[in-house]
């Protein structure tokens, strides 16, 4: 009765993953939906500038969830218009720095792993390190002191900064300062991130990584509190083990070496109102958790494993909820939280220059 149970029991299974496999590919569609409309708004912005642009294309038959093809078309039109306008430099510019006068804008898609990367690269002038920190300066988004410190690639990650653009002139296609920041935050809000790479005279290369679909994601199931939540594992580096007397305190932030890197904590419990539990255990449960350049260790009660989960809106009843994204219904009815990780660490982030900020201002007051 045990064998036929058990037999029962892996071909209910195999069906059982066999539906879900039909129901994805039922959702999926060639990524050339989006891209087909392209060719025509890179050709007409390039006539309107006197540039000599030539758009290639390739990967439009990878497929990705309806409901992230939806969601990509404005975000793609921006970074196109942005390589034409600010990247691709006019013919005689190009001529006069040895390259042909016909630009190449590339827009390519591929499935790496679990996750679609589309990519949007140009062979133009790239983008001046300098600059951004000059025209970051200009703006007031920082001193010149905090902008010398800035590494070349923190420096050209201030273009996803709210307000912030490089253009002498506001026009139609540029100089307003609203853009960059707006891609950024709709692919974060699909569970994606965005790279940059640039060589100053050489061209940009913008990584857009995306997951495959918005209605099933790879969790790790975390227990903080007396709540369950899931991690995204396209956000989870790893999982630590760390014993107590290893954490650190950095400007009133606890923190571990991790590899010669200084790893930031932050204790879910705290985040999500949860009492903090006596501290009696030997060692403490860290998932490193990485969105773009940011990496942060985020302190749990337990690891529960790992999981795929369906994905359910939190509904307008309860509305946002700061650092989560939805919820899920596990296999014995609990409610798992799903946590908005990049959303959870811009707001630690703003948090932390707050704190920072107040206290540079509370010194300022003591001296004066």
């Amino acid at each position: 009765m045990i064998a036929e149970l058990a037999e029962t029991t892996l071909h209910l299974g195999r069906v059982t993953d066999e539906l879900q496999a039909e129901v994805m590919k039922s959702r999926m569609l060639p990524v050339g939906m989006v891209f087909n409309r392209f060719p025509r708004v890179v050709r007409d912005l390039a006539s309107r500038q006197g540039k000599q642009v030539d758009l290639v294309i390739s990967g439009q038959e990878t497929e990705l969830d309806r409901s992230v093809i939806e969601e990509i078309g404005d975000p793609l039109v921006h970074l196109l218009r942005n390589a034409v306008d600010h990247g691709v430099e006019p013919p005689e510019e190009r001529r006069a720095a040895g390259k042909p006068p016909t630009a190449t804008v590339r827009l390519a898609a591929e499935h790496v792993e679990n996750a679609i990367v589309i990519t949007v690269e140009d062979d133009g002038r790239g983008i001046d390190p300098q600059r951004v920190r000059a025209r970051a300066v200009e703006r007031g988004m920082l001193s010149a002191e905090a902008a010398a410190r800035l590494s070349d690639s923190e420096a050209v990650d201030l273009i996803f900064a709210p307000g912030f653009s490089t253009a002498a002139a506001v026009t139609d296609v540029s100089g307003r300062g609203v853009g960059m920041d707006i891609v950024r935050a709709n692919v974060e809000r699909l569970g994606g991130s965005v790279e940059v790479s640039t060589r100053p005279g050489e061209g940009t290369r913008f990584l857009l990584r995306l997951p495959l679909t918005l209605a099933i994601v790879q969790t790790l199931l975390v227990r903080v509190g007396g709540g369950v939540y899931a991690l995204p594992l396209s956000s989870v580096t790893e999982t630590l083990r760390v014993p107590v007397e290893e954490i650190q305190r950095a400007q009133r932030q606890e923190a571990i070496l991790l590899r010669g890197t200084v790893l930031p904590l932050v204790r879910l419990a705290s985040v999500f109102g949860w009492e903090a539990e006596p501290v009696t255990r030997q060692h403490v449960l860290v998932v490193a958790v990485r969105v773009a350049e940011r990496q942060v260790g985020l302190v749990v009660d337990a690891l529960l494993g790992e999981q795929e989960v369906v994905i359910k809106a939190l509904g307008d009843l309860i509305g946002d909820v700061p650092g989560i994204s939805s919820a899920a219904i596990l296999g014995d009815g609990t409610v798992a939280l799903i946590v908005d990780v990049p959303s959870l660490l811009q707001s630690l982030v703003l948090e932390r220059a707050e704190r920072l900020a107040g206290r540079a201002a509370s010194a300022g007051s003591r001296v004066a």
